[in-house]
């Protein structure tokens, strides 16, 4: 099933020259209804197919089904156009949520949709990343972007690229929405190794042989000068970048000193920098009282020494944030609120245990390390399978080493483990960390720290390798947590009945072998919060199990839709092959529905007949909330929902099936209840597309739903 949604791709790719440059445009197709080339260069781009022309980022926007492409000729090195050496620069906006297959946005290739050796792309992946590829240069596909960009959200990606004269080590960097971190950078390819006939190639957009593009681009753009970080800023923009950028420390670093040097990129139209400074994230982004520290022209402020802010120093174990606000009286628009950056002091005490603290599977050989606390000297380790003993152990040795190899521990058990730091000063207790050998129960569900937890879990969990009997521990006092069952092995579920909302619970589950000498062994303690929502479908249950395995839940056989009724019924839930669930295009957790929809036949709907959370008056919920996505591409069709199969509300806005980004639907259920509706008995719920009370044969597309939860009104 063909996915279509919005992913802004500003792409750069920039080469070094070898001569002079001048930071010229030298191409630019706005596409805006066609493919003109409107810097004057006078390469107006040769259609391929049938494009549709949509709304765009900005102005219009060409869209592609995948057999449709655009030539630009006359943009080949041979006719002198930047390219293959010197700097030049590629951009555009892209909208795509294509996953499953490669999708080529540009290409310097050959005339044609041929796949030749020396092609050199832009594409999005399968995945949904971004990644830069050179027909047969192997390098190049074990590099991507983190960031995926099919997730129908706008995305900025830039790409530089500077050859080298002598063909080897060749420097690229990827940004996405202007942010390297999330993109990727090397400098150690041969991008140029197989060129083939390099000079005949020319810029293409779309289809290219096997990897033919979905989706809709806009505002392609390709420059002889390799921009700089602002310039891509303002590319994205299409106008000088006014806000601060390039904080060092980066975002969120640790930053091992009691004193600071801030200091930032200014803005394009900066005159002076209003600076931020606080150790709480909302009143450094409201402004608020004490966090301002000044006003001023300089692009760097001194923090923690005398005389400055922080007088007596910043404080080990304290998170910092800071903002730059850009100021120019002159023009309306300023000041420019920047983002909130922070960095981190880090604490006195042991911190970045290995193993993380709650590891499972952990060898028996293991060597215990960590990060000592800052201006630590001296390391005093307690270990023990005893979280008491070890908390308040006293008296070790100390060492010089982060490290410590406890020898060789036993399969299946919980042992915990303590650092003590010193600084020649003063000595700092640490925190008491777990972690259980190889063979130890574990992968809890719901997992360990997880949130907005149904408040009827069934606890479930994987055996220990000895195990023949269990025991399960729960409550929401983590010191004394009661006995709430037993059963053997083959039986490792758990159901716990209503709980409260908003609330944490801990439990913990031993096991036991009585013809086992080290039995019994205690299990790890894990923890979950239940949602302040109730939830009525969050998708996750779902699998792909056979429809005879008694286990098997495929999000079909739950949600019934016009597959055995096409006749008046033109909806299908799930996805042609497994998994079934949709995995890549989520609100939240792992999976969502998609549901495609064709109303030849007048409506599309698909019913979920609900087996529990029924009253929808607990806790006095008084809101039902549906997240939903289109995309552009889709027919406008009314979106509906109906409860007990008869009680209907419409989405306020008509062409809800187009909108290609997650939304979010609130209704309240007085409309429900105004129709007669029950809600202390909600048998059913359906979602639909079109009119349901008078099926007009209508359009099709895709939908994607997530998230129905019912909450209580905000206190």
């Amino acid at each position: 099933m063909l996915r279509q949604s919005i992913c802004l791709i500003s792409l750069i790719l920039v080469m070094w020259a070898i001569g002079d440059a001048e930071a010229d445009l030298v191409g630019r197709w706005r596409l805006d209804g066609n493919a003109a080339d409107s810097s004057g260069g006078g390469h107006d781009g040769e259609i391929f197919g049938e494009p549709k022309w949509v709304d765009g980022k900005i102005g219009g926007a060409m869209e592609l089904d995948g057999d449709d492409w655009i030539e630009m000729p006359g943009t080949s090195s041979a006719d002198g156009f930047a390219g293959l050496e010197g700097e030049v620069t590629w951009a555009a906006w892209f909208k795509t949520s294509a996953s499953g297959v490669i999708n080529t946005l540009m290409a310097q290739g050959p005339a044609g949709a041929a796949h030749i050796q020396g092609n050199r792309s832009i594409n999005i992946e399968a995945s949904g990343v971004i990644m830069i590829r050179a027909h047969s240069v192997g390098a190049l596909t074990s590099l991507n972007s983190t960031a995926v960009v099919n997730d129908g959200e706008w995305h900025h990606v830039a790409v530089t690229i500077a050859f080298e004269t002598d063909g080897s080590n060749d420097t690229m960097k990827v940004y996405i929405d202007g942010d390297l971190s999330i993109g990727y950078e090397t400098d150690t390819v041969d991008i140029n190794l197989h060129s083939g006939p390099a000079a005949d190639f020319i810029v293409t957009l779309g289809a290219r042989g096997s990897t033919p593009f979905n989706g809709l681009i806009d505002d392609v753009r390709i420059y002889d000068h390799a921009l700089s970080e602002v310039e891509i800023l303002s590319a994205m923009e299409g106008k000088p970048w006014p806000y601060a950028f390039g904080p060092n420390p980066a975002d969120g670093a640790l930053h091992e000193a009691t004193w600071v040097n801030l200091s930032w990129v200014p803005g394009e139209l900066t005159v002076s920098h209003d600076v931020y400074l606080g150790d709480n994230f909302d009143d450094v982004d409201a402004g608020a009282e004490g966090t301002f520290q000044s006003s001023q022209t300089g692009t760097f402020i001194v923090v923690g020494f005398p005389g400055f802010a922080y007088p007596d120093g910043l404080v080990p174990g304290t998170t910092y944030y800071w903002r730059i606000d850009e100021v120019n009286d002159t023009e309306p628009n300023s000041p420019w609120k920047g983002p909130v950056w922070s960095f981190s002091i880090p604490p006195k005490t042991a911190y970045f245990p290995n193993p993380t603290d709650g590891a499972e599977s952990v060898a028996v050989d293991v060597q215990l390390s960590w990060t000592g606390g800052f201006g630590s000297k001296l390391h005093t380790v307690y270990f023990g399978d005893n979280f008491d003993d070890v908390s308040n152990a006293a008296g070790g040795l100390p060492q010089g080493s982060p490290t410590h190899t406890p020898g060789l521990l036993e399969l299946a058990k919980t042992y915990y483990w303590r650092i003590d730091e010193f600084d020649i000063i003063d000595t700092y207790k640490g925190d008491v960390w777990s972690f259980t050998t190889v063979g130890a129960v574990g992968s809890p569900e719901p997992a360990n720290d997880a949130v907005d937890v149904v408040q009827t879990p069934t606890l479930t969990w994987v055996p220990g390798v000895f195990v023949d009997t269990h025991e399960v521990y729960f409550g929401a006092d983590e010191a004394s947590l009661e006995l709430k069952g037993s059963g053997n092995l083959g039986a490792e579920n758990f159901e716990l009945g209503q709980l409260e909302w908003n609330t944490t619970y801990y439990w913990r589950v031993d096991e036991a072998n009585n013809a086992n000498a080290d039995s019994p062994w205690t299990g790890p303690l894990w923890s979950f919060t239940t949602a302040n929502f109730l939830i009525i479908d969050d998708m996750e249950s779902y699998n792909d199990l056979d429809e005879g395995d008694p286990a098997s839940n495929r999000i079909y056989l739950a949600w019934i839709d016009g597959f055995d009724n096409p006749t008046v019924n033109g909806s299908v839930v799930g996805n042609f092959n497994a998994p079934f669930a949709e995995q890549t295009i989520v609100h939240s957790g792992i999976q969502s529905m998609p549901m495609a929809y064709d109303n030849a036949v007048g409506k599309s709907e698909a019913t979920l007949t609900l087996t529990s959370n029924r009253d929808w008056t607990v806790n006095g919920v008084n809101t039902l909330t549906i997240w939903y996505r289109g995309a552009s591409s889709n027919a406008a069709e009314q979106m509906y929902v109906v409860l007990n199969g008869s009680a209907g509300v419409d989405n306020d806005n008509p062409n809800a099936a187009q909108v290609a980004g997650w939304t979010e639907w609130n209704i309240d259920l007085q409309a429900f209840a105004d129709q007669g509706v029950n809600l202390a008995n909600v048998s059913s719920i359906t979602l639909g597309l079109g009119n349901r009370s008078n099926p007009v044969a209508g359009g099709a597309g895709m939908m994607y739903f997530d998230d129905i939860r019912l909450y209580p009104p905000a206190p």
